[in-house]
């Protein structure tokens, strides 16, 4: 009861600081925003039906990766007895961050740029957003919710390295925390006209700002909560697994052709890419399994897949399709070798590989991006194979910023978790398992 009361005077603080904010602004009105991101700002063009009607679909299927998609993924990799909980950390994930982001996250990414770091405060609770409002040519409104389903499906996929051991009290106070300090900033450097944007970072979809971000707090988590009673990896329903798999395969068409914020051809690259990068990444992974331990499992199947979308994502509307194709044979390969062979070396207990697929096959993507960006693709991006060597060296920059700030933060946050409500379940609720111990409920009756 304690937290909640604690989480709730946080959230009423930063809702009163944040309506001093826009006081404060209405009193001294802000100087005209400088030049940000095309995302960023408002399109002189008018709106086009096409495009606005393309966004909603993407929107709605990007939502879809996390609910249901993500929590039934990660629901049927959990134990029988965590699986409830497990399902009921993305779940609250996606209210707690839709709440926030209406109120101050798309401000804070996608506001004036001040110093590369932050956006401004202009926009508190959508402040001066109509219906008239556009983002280039679709209504802002749909800009907002489009982005608002990428902050929660960041934080939701860091959960899957704290399950079976993690109290719900702290996974929600670390997401109210997570989101605000980690996610808006990075998200704001790299698609708010931050300092990564104007060094010339390329990140389509979110390699750096989703999966790069979500993976290096997983570890960092896992480190922190230290590894469960039982830490073997024992699925409790594969066929939610596969289902999830699908699932998130299916949104990611909207995750990442959706973020050429427009149906046009760069969507429909960004389409097939992912496609073709998550289909080659499923058979990689499903050979290098085959060949490492003699049995290909369903469950390579579905992390190749994912792996596969994962490291497309920053690269989805920059590379041609022979470039999807070597990343997908690679994403089958280094986060396999990653979560088979280096994970048990190290010892970490990264519950569902999160970092293992998310931050290392994001980290994979987001470097081959500034290898395979093709300008023929999109003119915006020209990686080393087309005469551009100083892409990759800026992509290898953005991923450093990226991991040492996530890093620092992450560890910070969790400090200040554990001092306020404590992070970590009593051990007899970890045998008992989180379903009942958390929620008093049973994902299964037998």
């Amino acid at each position: 009861m304690r937290s909640f009361v604690i989480l709730t005077i946080i959230i009423l603080a930063l809702i009163s600081g944040f309506a001093f904010a826009e006081e404060q602004m209405q009193n001294n009105p802000p100087a005209p925003p400088a030049e940000t991101a095309p995302a960023a700002i408002a399109d002189e063009t008018k709106m086009d039906t096409g495009d606005t009607a393309w966004m909603i679909v993407a929107t709605a299927l990007v939502m879809l990766m996390t609910l249901p998609g993500l929590a039934l993924f990660y629901g049927g990799l959990a134990k029988r007895k965590d699986t409830l909980n497990t399902m009921a950390m993305s779940f609250a994930t996606y209210c707690i961050v839709s709440f926030l982001w209406v109120a101050y996250g798309y401000t804070f990414v996608f506001g004036a740029d001040i110093k590369g770091i932050i956006g401004g405060a202009e926009k508190l609770f959508l402040s001066g957003v109509g219906v008239n409002s556009l983002s280039m040519t679709i209504p802002e409104y749909i800009f907002i919710v489009f982005q608002l389903t990428f902050a929660a499906i960041t934080v939701a996929l860091a959960s899957g390295a704290f399950i079976e051991r993690m109290k719900f009290s702290a996974w929600v106070f670390f997401t109210v925390l997570w989101m605000t300090f980690v996610y808006l900033p990075v998200a704001h450097w790299v698609w708010g006209g931050g300092f990564l944007a104007k060094l010339g970072a390329l990140d389509f979809a979110g390699g750096t700002v989703v999966h790069i971000n979500a993976g290096i707090a997983a570890l960092v988590g896992a480190l922190v909560l230290g590894k469960r009673r039982e830490a073997a990896l024992k699925p409790s329903n594969l066929t939610l697994v596969v289902t999830g798999a699908g699932l998130l395969w299916f949104g990611w068409f909207g995750f990442n052709a959706g973020s050429a914020v427009a149906a046009n051809g760069l969507a429909g690259a960004a389409f097939i890419n992912t496609n073709t990068a998550a289909a080659v990444a499923a058979i990689s992974w499903m050979f290098t399994e085959w060949m490492h331990t003699r049995k290909p499992t369903v469950l390579g199947l579905a992390s190749g897949a994912v792996a596969g979308l994962v490291a497309i994502t920053p690269a989805a509307g920059f590379v041609n399709i022979g470039g999807s194709v070597i990343i997908g044979i690679l994403a089958g390969i280094v986060p396999y070798f990653a979560v088979a062979n280096i994970k048990p070396k190290l010892g970490y207990d990264d519950s569902l590989d999160a970092f293992g697929i998310h931050g290392v096959a994001g980290t994979l993507g987001a470097i081959l991006t500034g290898v395979f960006a093709d300008p023929a693709i999109n003119e915006a991006g020209r990686g080393l194979l087309f005469g551009n060597p100083k892409q990759l060296l800026i992509q290898v920059i953005a991923v450093l910023a990226t991991v040492a700030y996530t890093a620092v933060v992450t560890l910070i946050i969790f400090m200040v978790v554990k001092a306020v409500v404590g992070i970590r379940v009593e051990a007899e609720h970890e045998i008992t398992g989180l379903d009942e111990s958390q929620h008093g409920e049973k994902a299964y009756s037998i």
